[in-house]
């Protein structure tokens, strides 16, 4: 089978420290991931691996085919979305708000003098129409509000039509109503099957919009607590093992929620 995403083995070390440990994960086309774990599980990492922008200390990364340490990641990148909070820190704040979804079209944070067809002024102006910041497009990015920076940044990561979105904790910063407009966005592009496939970076349940398919829950020292579909995955048994509390998780109205167990609580107030 080709796999959008295929890792096998891949550890990432730093010193003596081990972030990934042997991680195997497979992603086939058309699937919806969220990746869940706590702090220091190693998920920017990982996202950093699956968007060709770090390689694997040991272990095998396949992305669309390609794998790394044998393929232009120059190449590949451009097949790949992402939208993180390192690339945001790149983006000129006096940027005007169509420009930041244009340039990604040359892979570039800031327009300087880069010649675009009428093609890509289209298409960045169809993706501020799809996350309902069109009316902001001659703001300049530094102007916008939390909420409103993240769709005009997931709207940039779709610039080139790409085959895998990674999109590493969108609703991080977000207050109540921004987390909730993005889900709601989110939601509508995990059921478009005109999407790529998308990865979904996050540490609260809360934030796993109506539409995704599977979970990889990542516990202590980058390793896998349990991986597949997201019902199965996503159990009070796996989330307290990952998390090292106990949990209990529920699920209604297409949302889930988790909270820690009386016991638990109980003896997180002494």
């Amino acid at each position: 089978m080709s796999w959008v995403l295929d890792l096998q083995g891949v550890t990432v070390r730093r010193g003596t420290t081990t972030i990934l440990d042997e991680l195997d994960w497979q992603v086939e086309e058309g699937e919806r991931w969220i990746v869940l774990g706590p702090n220091g599980a190693g998920k920017t990492t990982l996202m950093q691996i699956a968007s060709a922008r770090m390689h694997p200390t040991s272990g095998t990364a396949t992305l669309l085919g390609e794998t790394l340490g044998r393929v232009d990641v120059f190449e590949l990148r451009p097949r790949i979305g992402l939208a993180s909070a390192a690339l945001a820190e790149q983006i000129p704040g006096g940027e005007l708000v169509r420009d930041v979804v244009i340039t990604a079209a040359y892979g570039v944070t800031g327009r300087w003098r880069e010649q675009y067809e009428e093609l890509d002024a289209r298409r960045a102006t169809q993706l501020l129409v799809a996350f309902g910041v069109d009316a902001l497009a001659d703001r300049t990015y530094g102007t916008l509000s939390e909420g409103e920076r993240k769709r005009v940044q997931i709207a940039r990561a779709l610039m080139t039509d790409p085959e895998l979105l990674i999109l590493d904790e969108p609703g991080a910063g977000l207050d109540l109503g921004g987390r909730e407009e993005l889900v709601g966005a989110l939601s509508e592009l995990a059921s478009d099957p005109r999407s790529p496939v998308l990865l979904l970076v996050t540490h609260h349940v809360e934030e796993i919009p109506p539409g995704f398919t599977h979970m990889l829950l990542l516990g202590a020292h980058g390793r896998v607590q349990a991986s597949g579909p997201l019902a199965e995955v996503l159990t009070a048994e796996n989330l307290s093992a990952a998390f090292g509390l106990d949990l209990i998780v529920a699920h209604g109205g297409g949302r889930w929620l988790a909270r820690a167990a009386a016991s638990a609580a109980g003896r997180g107030r002494h």
